[in-house]
């Protein structure tokens, strides 16, 4: 009994050692894992690294760090070929057969040779204190006049070599440096832990990119993109791009009619121009377009039809002239033309230099038939050919045709691009069926057109564009064969040999819904052959003018002077100034 109670006091004592190893334990454990927690959580990162991976002159496109960077040379800063076109301007273009930089804008052609310290602004020399260059592989293009032609900022940071690159009209916002300590660390990542890129003191300006959790992604004066906590700026103003722009002095204004849309006719001219004297009134009409000017061979020199006395005529009637210049349709003589700056500098030339001896008042460009690989370079001839003409106070147009999947035809117009740099664009919406059609058809059937001018509308502006109509109608035969099957042929009749054809056999024209214009068909008592006719009259015209009147368009283009009747004129320029014209333009 005494020796029990003697040994009851040592559990007790084992209980409290395996209480406090316990309680030690469990202290030890929190000092380790929290210095752990304080070493990789709370810690700030005192590292510091080198902006932009230690990579030298960078270029830094509104806040964005570029995979580009750029030359210096001669204290002139050099930029890459592909971030000009990616960035800046699109249109910039490498003419590889001079290994030329050529840059268009509305009213200036520049013109940089590889190697070559003079370029040429508007044909006039310009020195360069670097030219064009290449260096392992790349394409560089001394910044120096690129300058004076682009609405852009480049401002290049003496302390961290970065180029800054904005447009005008950019807009930022930014914030002020708040901090107690000397500098404030702007870190690679949104947290404390990552490294320090750069310090800024208080006060020091920074644009605000965007926010992540607490931190703010900003840019530094110097050009060092990082992040800044939330409670270490101030928002202050919105910094807005601007720049300071000469005026041109007499700046290009297109030219409109006044109060009226366009009602242009062309002129087709083969061998001989038309006698003047014999051409009737034409009501409406205020612009010709003969087509005089034609591309002759691989070279791009032009063959010459144009004559004095039907300008002095048409001026006289109170009509502007638009020369109208064709590639001959000759797609082998086009690829030659347009591969080289040189040929298409030649071209261009001589219709400037055509343009002022004819006293023109506008260039009609009508190029068919062209390979669809040289779709880029046609829009490059346009886009150097325009500022020449613009300057001389000439109006710029160019005929296309509706969306296709022809190649030849009609894929390799770039209508978008087109647009941009033309004053008018004529859509020749007619030859739905053409004259070796398989089928007989409506050269023009109002439902095609429509449908046809909407495809156009998807990239090119309703107030340049007119909407080409047809003077003329197919007349078809369907002869039956002696195998039973059915041969289709066709000519073009003007639309009074048309009227004629139908008087003759004593026929009486009927509507076609389907086509929405006057329909003749006959059947020949002798060959049995079947003729048929869906006809151009007033009555078509006047729902042509309908449809240039509910897409507030232009005006209208007719194919050609000499084949229709003398109502047509009325018809079109009754349209044209109806109330409902009227009230579109106005």
């Amino acid at each position: 009994m005494s020796l029990a109670v003697g040994m009851a006091p040592r559990p007790r004592r084992r209980r409290r050692r395996a209480a406090r190893l316990f309680f030690l334990l469990i202290f030890l454990l929190v000092a380790v894992f929290g210095g752990i927690y304080w070493f990789f959580v709370l810690r700030a990162s005192t590292e510091h690294v080198q902006p932009y991976d230690g990579d030298h002159n960078v270029i830094v496109y509104e806040g964005s760090r570029t995979k580009a960077s750029y030359l210096l040379e001669s204290d002139q800063i050099l930029l890459p070929f592909e971030f000009l076109k990616e960035q800046i301007d699109p249109a910039i273009f490498w003419d590889e057969p001079t290994k030329s930089v050529i840059v268009t804008t509305k009213d200036k052609v520049l013109r940089m040779e590889s190697g070559e310290v003079v370029a040429h602004l508007n044909k006039q020399p310009v020195n360069l204190q670097v030219p064009v260059k290449e260096v392992n592989g790349t394409r560089y293009v001394p910044l120096d006049p690129l300058e004076k032609l682009y609405a852009y900022s480049f401002e290049r940071k003496e302390d961290t070599e970065v180029l800054i690159v904005e447009k005008e009209g950019y807009e930022i916002q930014q914030a002020s440096v708040i901090t107690d300590e000397e500098k404030q660390k702007v870190r690679v990542g949104a947290s404390h832990r990552t490294p320090i890129v750069a310090e800024v003191g208080a006060g020091e300006n920074v644009d605000i990119l965007g926010k992540e959790e607490d931190y703010y992604h900003v840019l530094t004066a110097s050009g060092i993109a990082g992040f800044l906590p939330v409670k270490s700026v101030e928002f202050t103003n919105v910094r807005k791009v601007a720049l300071d722009h000469p005026q041109d002095s007499q700046p290009y204004t297109v030219w409109k009619p006044d109060g009226k849309k366009i009602n242009l006719t062309w002129e087709h001219v083969v061998n001989r121009n038309p006698n003047i004297a014999a051409i009737g009134p034409m009501p409406g009409v205020n612009v010709v377009s003969p087509t005089w000017f034609e591309m002759k061979d691989a070279e791009g020199t032009l063959l010459n039809k144009a004559d004095p006395a039907y300008v002095k005529w048409a001026h006289q009637r109170g009509y502007k002239v638009w020369g109208l210049v064709t590639n001959g349709f000759n797609p082998d003589w086009t690829k030659s033309v347009l591969s080289s700056f040189d040929k298409r500098d030649k071209v261009i030339a001589q219709i400037i230099h055509y343009a002022h001896m004819y006293d023109l008042d506008g260039i009609n460009i009508d190029f068919e038939n062209v390979y669809l690989e040289e779709k880029e370079k046609l829009v490059q001839f346009v886009r150097e050919m325009t500022p020449y003409l613009h300057q001389q106070g000439l109006t710029v147009s160019i005929d296309v045709t509706i969306k296709s999947n022809a190649k030849t035809w009609s894929m390799f117009l770039d209508r978008r691009a087109l647009a941009q740099v033309v004053d008018y664009m004529a859509v020749m919406t007619y030859d739905e069926h053409w004259a070796a059609s398989p089928k007989a058809g409506s050269v023009a059937s109002l439902p095609w057109v429509e449908s046809g001018l909407q495809g156009v509308l998807e990239e090119v502006p309703h107030e340049k564009l007119l909407l080409g109509v047809p003077f003329y109608t197919r007349l078809w035969t369907e002869a039956k064969q002696a195998d039973g099957k059915i041969k289709v042929s066709s000519k073009a009749l003007s639309m009074t040999r048309a009227q004629e054809w139908i008087k003759e056999r004593k026929l009486t024209p009927k509507l076609d819904e389907a086509s929405g214009q006057n329909y003749v068909e006959y059947k020949d008592p002798k060959d049995g052959n079947v003729y048929k006719m869906w006809l151009e009259d007033v009555s078509s015209m006047q729902k042509r003018i309908d449809i240039v009147n509910k897409y507030d368009l232009a005006g209208v283009a007719s194919w050609r002077r000499g084949f229709e009747v003398p109502e047509i004129w009325q018809a079109i320029e009754e349209g044209l100034t109806s109330e409902k014209s009227t009230q579109k333009s106005s």
